[in-house]
């Protein structure tokens, strides 16, 4: 009989369980998650409370998750899956512009904008930023009428979603590149702002003695049909926390020049992007 003895047995009986998984990608998915967690278990010599303990925090990750935030997807940014999983799946053979994780703040279906509009909705204080860039392929060939979708924080760190002194979507847009492939924009300057500390995530950031702090960005979704969505976020430059990021997320080729006017009450951001041939493909929203 086929029946578990020992520690080492479990491992080969549930893989043979999984064995008849019609999906052939599902099947090695399961086989390899659950190979992998059978030899942490093992490496650590997980304890009874650890493994309930773990388990809780599980099940805080979903009720924490609601309008405002997703836990879940917190939790694989600060462990650095997210960015893993974007660097693996985007690996700018010719160039393309390097994506970066979605994060837990994106709404879809932002405000359609015009060339120029300000996405600063709420008569938002802060210094005026203009934003201007390029969408080209591959060959350095502008990309007309590709959407770009931009959201950020405000100037005290908080999503709009997040702050009920902000009108809806505010600091979020979506702009059409012209026949150049060119595309601006106003808004103000975000600041850096630390993730959401109040679920499970902030008590696993405090265990571990990290700073929540992430450094000021504006993210991007740039798509065309015809084109993989490169999903992204440049930096300011001049953050404190760029090689402390908790996400991880920062990259050398994401950190964008902020460049301050002479008499410093504002500022200017000049970036380009490169889409990949693929499928346009979103992602889900993780936020209504």
């Amino acid at each position: 009989m086929n029946l578990v003895t020992t520690p080492d047995s479990v491992l080969p009986i549930a893989l043979e369980a999984m064995a008849r998984t019609p999906d052939a990608r599902l099947r090695t998915l399961m086989a390899a998650l659950t190979r992998h967690l059978h030899a942490f278990v093992q490496e650590v010599k997980l304890t009874e409370d650890e493994f309930e303990q773990a388990l809780e925090f599980v099940v805080a990750l979903g009720q924490a998750t609601g309008d405002t935030k997703n836990e879940v997807v917190l939790a694989a940014d600060l462990l650095g899956i997210s960015t893993l999983v974007a660097l693996q799946n985007n690996q700018d053979p010719q160039g393309e512009s390097p994506a970066a994780l979605l994060g837990p703040f994106w709404r879809d279906g932002s405000p359609a904008c015009e060339s120029g509009d300000s996405i600063a909705r709420s008569g938002t204080p802060g210094i005026p930023l203009a934003v201007a860039g390029a969408v080209r392929d591959a060959q350095g060939q502008p990309v007309a009428d590709a959407v770009v979708d931009v959201w950020q924080a405000s100037p005290v760190g908080l999503y709009e979603n997040q702050d009920p002194t902000q009108d809806d979507m505010n600091l979020r847009g979506r702009f059409r590149t012209d026949a150049e492939g060119r595309f601006h924009f106003r808004s103000v300057r975000p600041a850096g702002y630390p993730v959401p500390t109040d679920g499970p995530c902030g008590g696993l950031l405090r265990a571990q003695q990290r700073h929540p702090n992430r450094p000021a960005h504006l993210h991007f979704m740039v798509s065309k049909p015809g084109f993989k969505v490169l999903v992204t976020q440049v930096f300011a430059d001049d953050d404190q926390n760029l090689e402390s990021d908790p996400t991880f997320g920062v990259t050398r080729r994401l950190i964008g020049r902020f460049a301050p006017a002479a008499d410093g009450r504002s500022a200017t951001l000049q970036y380009d992007f490169a889409l990949e041939p693929g499928e346009m493909k979103f992602p889900r929203p993780p936020i209504p």
